[in-house]
């Protein structure tokens, strides 16, 4: 999942409560689903991964009343990114694992040539060469938050 590097780092801090999303033709997230977290923008790099919790979808009214509750970490931008789509998801993070070092887009494209982020996010099946020869060795070291 491509998020941009200033939620990215929320999220591993453990302030950010909640990742929303438009749903627009990409494969639905599961309850359960451990997100590999590549911060977009400047960063450009992997940096570790966190379980959904819960997968909440429904109209972008009712995912904002969820997700903005104080504390929450979810702020008014996150408001003007899912107004007006016709479903948005509010995914819950659960657990958080930081990957010892990030791995940038240079160091994944010397491995995996023309390798792109998800616009998105996308589904990463195990016999993916991302997720084989990357995401597995990543997870052998990491930090549980």
């Amino acid at each position: 999942m491509s998020i941009r590097p200033q939620y990215a780092r929320a999220i591993m801090a453990g302030r950010k409560k909640y990742e929303l999303r438009r749903i627009h033709g990409v494969p639905p997230i599961e309850e359960g689903s451990i997100i590999v977290v590549y911060a977009s923008g400047k960063v450009k790099s992997i940096i570790g991964e966190f379980e959904a919790r819960r997968v909440i979808q429904a109209t972008p009214e009712k995912i904002w009343s969820i997700a903005s509750k104080p504390g929450s970490g979810v702020g008014e931008d996150a408001w003007q990114y899912i107004r007006g789509a016709k479903r948005a998801i509010a995914i819950e993070v659960g657990s958080r694992r930081i990957y010892e070092r990030p791995v940038t887009l240079e160091e994944i494209r010397r491995i995996i040539p023309g390798w792109n982020p998800p616009f998105s996010y996308t589904l990463l099946e195990p016999g993916s060469p991302i997720y084989e020869i990357l995401i597995k060795r990543l997870r052998r070291r990491y930090q549980q938050l």
